[in-house]
């Protein structure tokens, strides 16, 4: 132990079997989808690199010591895992994926469908929240840090429903994602505020919601020190959510910007046809006159 801490290794048969299964449907399933026209498919290192960033970030909160504090001793090592799986893992993962094998996946018409609605942003915002906030009800909560399969569950329903949850803002499958700029951001913004209204009840409350814990003593913090952290910790999704909102806007005043040249090309087009239109018609009444005057003249011959 260090300072109380309880560094044993506790092995989650779930957790791992969803690591690798997410690993073979992931290498395999892009290699046998790449396997005639690997050209069309392309994969970029970065995606690749995201995935191999996510996965070992999740073998490191849910297949580590880290875990056992978690469960045991530290309400903070509980929401480090929670933000890291969140905050962290499910963006990379649907970064990490290309929207041509995600699409192949979507052939389907009950698939679709079934996406369709679990994408759409109200319903993936409520599933997220719900499943958060069911999950920490002091009960439940203290029924799945006893039962350790239980608690993994717990922890990988966050891990799925966050998936969902950023799908509207970064979902690699545009036909999927409905929202323009402002709705992204006003989503962003939103979407968020429910559990940093929880975060900050953790912090300010001055109350330990959360009494099976049993934090060192030789950490030299109190118990509601250690959930006053673990919220002050969980306030961190709500600044990325402030950082995602910044280049949105950047994109919807380009957006924009691009829209006004458009329609100033377009009136610039219009403008010139209509002059264009004009002239022509002046021409042919100029013409129409000339026309006109050599017909209403008098036929004059020279005289011999």
């Amino acid at each position: 132990m260090l300072n109380g801490l309880d560094f044993s290794w506790h092995w989650s048969p779930g957790a791992l079997i969803v690591i690798i299964l997410l690993c073979l449907f992931y290498g395999l399933g892009i290699r046998q989808a790449r396997k005639n026209d690997a050209q069309d498919k392309p994969l970029k290192n970065r995606q690749v690199a995201a995935f191999v960033v996510a996965v070992v970030a999740m073998a490191c909160v849910l297949l580590t010591p880290i875990d056992t504090i978690a469960r045991t001793q530290s309400f903070f090592a509980h929401m480090v895992q929670v933000v890291v799986l969140t905050t962290l893992c499910a963006p990379l993962l649907l970064f990490a994926f290309p929207d041509w094998y995600l699409r192949s996946l979507l052939l389907h018409p009950i698939i679709r469908r079934i996406a369709s609605a679990l994408t759409n942003p109200i319903v993936a915002s409520l599933i997220f929240n719900a499943t958060f906030f069911i999950w920490h009800v002091p009960g439940v909560f203290y029924f799945a840090i006893v039962h350790g399969m239980l608690y993994h569950v717990e922890l990988l329903s966050l891990l799925f429903t966050a998936l969902l949850n950023w799908w509207p803002l970064i979902g690699p499958v545009r036909e999927l994602r409905r929202m323009n700029y402002p709705l992204q951001m006003l989503y962003a913004f939103l979407d968020g505020q429910p559990v940093d209204i929880y975060a900050f009840l953790l912090v300010f409350s001055g109350a330990v919601i959360y009494t099976h814990y049993a934090v060192p003593p030789q950490l030299g913090i109190s118990a509601f020190g250690d959930q006053a952290a673990g919220g002050a910790f969980l306030l961190i999704p709500g600044l990325v959510d402030l950082v995602v909102m910044s280049p949105l806007f950047i994109r919807w005043l380009a957006q924009m910007e691009e829209q006004a040249k458009k329609n100033d090309q377009r009136l610039q087009e219009l403008g010139e046809a209509e002059a264009a239109r004009l002239q022509e018609e002046e021409e042919e009444e100029e013409e129409e006159s000339l026309q006109s005057d050599r017909e209403g003249r008098p036929y004059y011959t020279q005289p011999s």
